[in-house]
């Protein structure tokens, strides 16, 4: 977006960072190449938000605090790597927005800005990635984040909400656990025929007044816009939903937020790194308003 390039968070509002690791793929992997095209592709935002007339930089002190360095083959280093890096911009005052890297990277993210007390969560996505484990018992890929995440006692599954889950299933009852711990999770089914407001509406009052997290994945976008993912869903989000969802986020207190799962081996022109720079560009608003609110500036 053609910020500063840093290389401490310190005096920053908000931080851009990347994770380019995709080491909890479990099929089509490439989500590590995306934070170099989300950052190609963000040099086309502009300054002001031309609905909600936001200027994200003139109300946050922003800047892009570069890739995290990460093990690119082992799992569990990574993970130690990832929380760490994220844990250094949390103790300087930042808040994390995050470019993936596939979902996985969002449980150390978790790790360290939910270490005082556990979140909400708003996610966007295909799938509810609260599987317990893959392949014979492992409990750590880009399906099973959030399962981990709730019992680590990161989130509060009564606060979370999963917005556009969809597609074929590996069990009848796979989203019977997320159910059973509280999750709300509203099918592509649902949030067609209520609508983004009204969805929205739901979304905000689950996330109450409290911190939250926002990961967006971007698979929760149809293919035919958003090509370039590893696990694609037919029937999913139009940008123009995904932007118009994202923009009634306002007043939510949002503590970090992701955008994960831009895979560019599989794009084609660059469209879906495009989306997740503009998913970014929107939450970035959102965001900036919300430290401008807390020190009176708007």
């Amino acid at each position: 977006m053609r910020l500063p390039a840093v290389t401490s968070a310190e005096g920053l509002d908000i931080a851009l960072v990347g994770i380019p690791w995709d080491g909890g793929t479990t099929n089509r992997a490439g989500a590590r190449h995306g934070p170099r095209e989300i950052r190609n592709q963000s040099s086309l935002m502009r300054r002001v938000h031309h609905v909600s007339k936001i200027a994200p930089f003139e109300l946050a002190n922003i800047a892009d605090a570069g890739d995290l360095q990460v093990n690119p083959i082992d799992l569990m280093r990574a993970l130690e790597e990832i929380e760490n890096g994220i844990s250094r911009i949390v103790e300087a005052g930042a808040r994390p927005l995050i470019a993936g890297g596939d979902h996985l990277t969002t449980l150390p993210v978790l790790r360290a800005v939910a270490r005082k007390a556990p979140l909400g969560l708003i996610h966007f996505d295909a799938h509810s990635d609260t599987n317990d484990s893959y392949f014979g018992g492992a409990r750590f890929t880009h399906g099973t984040p959030f399962r981990r995440a709730i019992e680590e006692g990161l989130l509060d599954p009564k606060r979370m909400v999963q917005i556009g889950i969809r597609g074929s299933n590996y069990e009848l009852d796979e989203h019977d656990w997320a159910k059973a711990e509280g999750i709300r999770i509203i099918y592509m089914e649902e949030f067609t025929a209520r609508g983004p407001e009204d969805v929205m509406a739901e979304a905000r009052a689950i996330a109450a007044d409290q911190p939250t997290y926002v990961s967006f994945d971007i698979d929760s976008i149809d293919p035919s816009m958003a090509p370039g993912t590893g696990t694609p869903e037919l029937g999913g989000f139009l940008t123009r939903e995904a932007q118009a969802m994202v923009r009634l986020l306002q007043g939510v207190d949002i503590a970090a937020a992701d955008v994960v799962e831009v895979a560019p081996p599989f794009d084609l022109g660059g469209m879906t790194a495009l989306t997740g720079a503009t998913m970014m560009f929107e939450l970035l608003c959102i965001m900036a308003e919300n430290q401008a609110r807390k020190r009176g500036k708007t």
